[in-house]
């Protein structure tokens, strides 16, 4: 059996039994100083290098695309979510946008764009409403129980020059560099898209 191959019957393993396993949880950060600083009496000047597990990066890898794949075809993405998806593009961004402008001026509207960037933001969102978001989407119970135990239960480790200390626990659910990151930040957006769409129908 070929290496690929090997790698989606794991993770088709791990989804089937809704669980993911907590040595995948263990991470390792290397604490890297910034060149060039009169000091470092503060956190923004080191670099962060979090070690994850290769296989882990990959079975991410083919579950959030899996994810992606079935969340479009249950019609839960709104269709004007571009960014972060398979065939979507910044140029896709743009023409839509142009678009959007040139159909207000024909009608003799100012057009404005409001953009935000809001920093942190992941981490902050509460990894209870994966389930729900999930059953939502139409996701199976055994998709809402391996998400679940994804985003808790993890530990982390700092590792600066000789000094390691003990893992410990932490909070933070998921990375912005994980291959999930982008299907499951999306999923968690279309609640509030579909919800200001119901709201709006209302007017």
């Amino acid at each position: 059996m070929e290496t690929p191959q090997i790698i989606v019957n794991i993770a088709n393993t791990y989804i089937n039994l809704g669980y993911w396993p907590s040595h995948f949880k263990m991470l390792s950060s290397i604490i890297i100083p910034k060149p060039n600083k009169t000091s470092y009496d503060t956190s923004k000047f080191f670099y962060s290098i979090v070690l994850l597990n290769m296989l882990e990066k990959l079975i991410e890898k083919v579950s959030g695309e899996r994810l992606q794949f079935q969340a479009i075809l249950n019609n839960f993405i709104y269709s004007n979510q571009l960014g972060g998806l398979k065939q979507c593009s910044t140029t896709d961004v743009s023409n839509f946008l142009t678009y959007l402008i040139c159909s207000g001026w024909i009608k003799g509207l100012l057009m404005s764009t409001l953009v935000f960037d809001i920093a942190h933001f992941f981490p902050l969102l509460n990894y209870w409403l994966f389930p729900l978001i999930l059953d939502k989407a139409g996701f199976n119970s055994r998709i809402s129980h391996l998400f679940f135990n994804y985003l808790v239960g993890k530990k982390i480790q700092y590792l600066w020059n000789s000094f390691s200390p003990p893992f410990f626990n932490v909070n933070v659910s998921i990375g912005q560099d994980s291959a999930l990151f982008p299907i499951l930040f999306f999923l968690n957006q279309q609640l509030i898209m579909w919800s200001s769409i119901a709201d709006h129908s209302n007017y």
